[in-house]
């Protein structure tokens, strides 16, 4: 499994996950989930967890791991794969999980762990009661799926005929056997299964849901400043002020333990190419924003990676000035033996121009396979970094909130051998509930 190039496809290829008219499910990347679940069934479900990853690729993860069998599996992935499904199917929007489910029931995938995901995701959803409303027809299609539609609808009847106290014991016994044996609520399972057989009338559920609670949003704020950026920033913005360090750094050793709170270490040697020239510095409004936030990064880094070393070209991070050598720190950040090098900067690369483009392309051909990534600080989300892009041949990413780092982290060390290990940990760290 490529991790890099799948974490980069799941948070760029944003095409729905269709039903043909036949009801076969449409999805032009069909062939990349295959491989890579077949790679590794347990990694490439993990991989939809982390941060950044479209809600239509979290749905093909969904689809593709509950219509896949899971025989020949152990034990300790089959329960993380149900996690993880359960994680998908609560935090998708729920038009989304309802398409994936869809296409599960089109393939006609009917698994034991098929069936308990559908059963959970038709009676146990938070929303549920406003999704029978909205998508009866849908949801007892795939609960009749789920349990064959013979046994569903004797379990509705029964349902339906049973008394205040109760259904009659042969009855009861009927129902613990084919449908509350797979519920965690029975009271709750019961009477949503009443609603979903009940006639009445449904509406349509909305395209679009609220943003999938599996990610943290962090909303723009309308005036950006350097100090509403993060609190990490905003005290390093502080700090390059002249505040009382007596009070400021406590503080900044307690945000940035906050942020890596739970986070693995990973087990590798990384180097940062660091830019601290003149324009990491800004002016006027922007003053000290960009700078801070690299900074934010290299503190965070520091506390994640075993081994960091920092390479800083142009001024120091204390005081950013001159131009930055992109391509000398570089060679000098592989020269030190690292398993993987970010270069942190704004894009503007103000000493020799091209540089470190021709640097890049050389490596190579000079027998450096270290994997190298390019790391933009930005100001806002919505920089134009067109004419910023130094290298075009290196992976990049932009960063403009510390909230990006849960996101950029995973993308980073991906490219790196231990970084499908750090990830696989983290992931299961947030499926447990410590993130």
């Amino acid at each position: 499994m490529d991790t890099p190039t799948l974490l980069t496809h799941f948070r760029t290829h944003d095409v729905p996950l269709e039903l043909s008219r036949g009801g076969e499910p449409v999805w032009d990347d069909a062939e990349l989930h295959r491989s890579a679940r077949l790679s590794d069934p347990e990694g490439y479900a993990l991989l939809a967890l982390v941060p950044g990853t479209l809600p239509w690729q979290r749905a093909r993860v969904l689809l593709e791991t509950l219509a896949a069998s899971h025989d020949g599996l152990g034990a300790g992935t089959r329960a993380t794969l149900a996690k993880a499904t359960r994680a998908l199917m609560f935090g998708l929007p729920p038009a989304y999980a309802v398409t994936a489910l869809l296409a599960v029931r089109r393939l006609r995938a009917n698994h034991k762990h098929t069936t308990r995901a559908i059963i959970a995701f038709v009676l146990e959803h938070p929303d549920a009661d406003a999704l029978i409303a909205a998508r009866r027809p849908a949801l007892a299609d795939l609960f009749e799926h789920a349990l064959g539609k013979s046994t569903a609808r004797t379990c509705a009847r029964l349902l339906a005929g049973s008394t205040r106290a109760g259904p009659a014991a042969e009855d009861a016994a009927y129902l613990r056997r084919n449908l509350l044996r797979f519920t965690a609520d029975p009271a709750v399972a019961c009477a949503r299964v009443r609603a979903l057989y009940a006639p009445g009338t449904y509406g349509a559920l909305a395209p679009q849901e609220p943003p999938a609670p599996l990610d943290p949003v962090t909303e723009q704020p309308p005036v950006v400043t350097p100090t509403n950026r993060g609190d990490i920033a905003a005290t390093l913005v502080h700090l390059y002020r002249g505040g009382p360090a007596a009070e400021l750094r406590p503080a900044l050793k307690g945000y940035v333990a906050r942020v890596t709170r739970g986070l693995p270490r990973l087990a590798a040697s990384v180097a940062v190419v660091l830019d601290t020239s003149g324009s990491m510095r800004g002016y006027g409004d922007r003053e000290w924003a960009v700078m801070s936030q690299a900074m934010a990064l290299r503190l965070v880094l520091a506390e994640v990676c075993e081994r960091l070393t920092v390479v800083e070209t142009g001024g120091t991070a204390q005081a950013p000035a001159g131009s930055a050598d992109l391509a000398v720190a570089l060679l000098d950040a592989l020269g030190t033996g690292p398993d993987l090098v970010l270069i942190v900067t704004d894009g503007y690369e103000n000493h020799l121009p091209g540089d470190l483009a021709r640097v890049v392309v050389t490596l190579p051909r000079a027998g450096v396979t270290t994997p190298v990534v390019l790391c933009l600080a930005a100001f806002t989300r919505g920089d134009d970094l067109t004419l910023r892009d130094p290298a075009p041949e290196l992976p990049r990413r932009s960063f403009w909130h510390q909230d990006d780092f849960a996101a950029l982290l995973p993308w980073a060390f991906a490219h790196c051998g231990a970084g499908l290990d750090w990830i696989r940990t983290a992931m299961l760290a947030r499926l447990e509930g410590g993130r």
